[in-house]
C-alpha cells in the first residue's frame, strides 16, 4: 500500500489528507479482512458473543467488517437510541439495532460511500430477518469529528470500533460525544492504543495510519483527551494485547474496550470514600447472576459492595440505575482505594483513571 498511498511528515496530522487516505484505503482498497497486512482490526469477539444475531446479517456485510473489540455494552439496551460512529459496512451498528428492538434506534455515520451504500442496500433484508415492520436503523455521511447530523442530547450509548484512532483530531470526537449524549448517557468504544507515544516512523506511515496503529495514542494521553472533554472518570473494560515491536521500534499495541459516562455535574477527580454501598439486583436478563461495570468491579446479585462516589454515581445517575440500590453519601472519609493490581487505573498512581 505504501507504493499506492505516499505522504511526507507533517501532512498525516492534517485532517483533510487523512480523510482521503482512508476514503481511498476503505472505500477502494480494501474488499474484504484478507486484505489487511496488520491483524490488528480481526478481532473475534463479536462472533463470540453474538454469533446468532450474526447468523442473520449478510456476507458482504460481515466480511468488511474491521474491528479490534466488541464495543457493546452487556445490559439491558431495549429501546436505546445508539450512534456508531464510523460505522463502515454495519455490523456493530445491525447487532445493536437488534438488541434496541424495534422501540429503539440507531445511527451508524461514517465518510466512506463504498460502505454506507453496502450498509444502507441491505437494511431491508435485515429488517425482515430480524422481524421489524419498520427499520429501527440509518446510516449517514458524516465525519466523527462533528457528527452534524445528530442533534445535543439526543443519543444513549455512542459506540466505536476501531475508528477513533483514525483521526488526527481524537479532542473533537470526543467533544462531539458529549455533545450527543444525553444526561447520564455514556461512551462504549474499542479502539487501540499504545504503551508509549508512537514514534513518527510509524505514525507517518499511510498504512500503518490506516491499520490503526500509526493513530494510535499513547494511553494515558488518550485518557487526558477524554477527561479534557468532559469524561472525567473513564473506565477500562478490557485491555488486550495486539502487536509489538512494529517496524523495528520497541512499542506494545493493545485493543482496549473503555466506558464513559456524561455528567452535567463533573465526577471527583480521584476516587473518594462518601461511605455509599451499591447493591446489583440481579434484574439484567442473562446476567442475573453477577454484572461487570468495568475491569474491578464485578458486582455480585443481592450483595451489598463498598463503593466510590463516582462508581455510586455511574450506577444510580445512568440507565443502570433501574438495576441498583446505591446508599446516599454520608460523609467524606478520604480516598477510596480501588483498582486493579498492577493496572495503570490503580488509585496508586498519580493522574491516572480514578478508581
Amino acid at each position: 500500500m505504501s507504493q499506492v498511498l505516499e505522504t511526507s511528515a507533517g501532512k498525516i496530522g492534517d485532517l483533510e489528507y487523512v480523510r482521503s487516505i482512508l476514503r481511498d484505503y476503505y472505500g477502494r482498497h480494501l474488499k474484504n479482512k484478507s486484505d489487511l497486512s496488520q491483524k490488528t482490526c480481526c478481532t473475534d469477539e463479536s462472533q463470540r458473543r453474538f454469533n446468532e444475531i450474526l447468523e442473520l446479517i449478510p456476507n458482504d456485510v460481515k466480511s468488511r467488517h474491521y474491528g479490534c473489540g466488541c464495543p457493546v455494552p452487556e445490559d439491558d439496551l431495549t429501546g436505546l437510541r445508539i450512534l456508531d460512529l464510523g460505522s463502515g459496512a454495519g455490523v456493530d451498528a445491525f447487532i445493536m439495532s437488534y438488541l434496541a428492538g424495534p422501540s429503539g434506534f440507531v445511527y451508524g455515520i461514517d465518510m466512506t460511500d463504498e460502505q454506507l451504500q453496502i450498509a444502507t442496500a441491505v437494511i431491508p433484508t435485515v429488517m425482515k430477518r430480524f422481524g421489524y415492520r419498520a427499520p429501527n436503523v440509518r446510516f449517514e455521511k458524516d465525519f466523527i469529528e462533528v457528527a452534524e447530523c445528530i442533534p445535543d442530547q439526543s443519543i444513549d450509548i455512542v459506540i466505536s470500533d476501531c475508528v477513533i484512532n483514525l483521526s488526527p483530531r481524537k479532542d473533537l470526537v470526543f467533544k462531539s460525544i458529549y455533545r450527543v449524549l444525553k444526561e447520564g448517557g455514556e461512551f462504549y468504544i474499542s479502539d487501540i492504543t499504545s504503551d508509549r507515544r508512537v514514534p513518527d516512523s510509524i505514525r507517518n506511515n499511510p498504512e500503518m495510519l490506516a491499520e490503526c496503529l500509526g493513530g494510535a495514542e499513547y494511553e494515558q494521553d488518550w485518557f487526558d483527551i477524554m477527561k479534557d472533554n468532559g469524561f472525567r472518570d473513564p473506565r477500562i473494560v478490557s485491555r488486550t494485547e495486539v502487536q509489538r515491536d512494529v517496524m523495528g521500534e520497541p512499542i506494545v499495541f493493545y485493543s482496549m474496550t473503555v466506558r464513559g459516562f456524561r455528567f452535567a455535574e463533573p465526577l471527583d477527580r480521584r476516587c473518594e470514600d462518601y461511605g455509599q454501598i451499591a447493591v446489583y439486583k440481579g434484574s439484567i436478563p442473562g446476567l442475573r447472576a453477577r454484572f461487570t461495570l468495568d475491569d474491578h468491579h464485578s458486582f455480585e446479585a443481592h450483595r451489598p459492595v463498598p463503593v466510590c462516589r463516582n462508581t455510586a454515581r455511574m450506577l444510580q445517575e445512568s440507565r443502570l440505575g433501574q438495576h441498583f440500590e446505591v446508599t446516599a453519601p454520608i460523609k467524606h472519609f478520604g480516598l477510596f482505594q480501588c483498582g486493579p493490581t498492577g493496572s495503570i487505573a490503580s488509585e496508586a498512581t498519580p493522574g491516572t483513571t480514578c478508581c
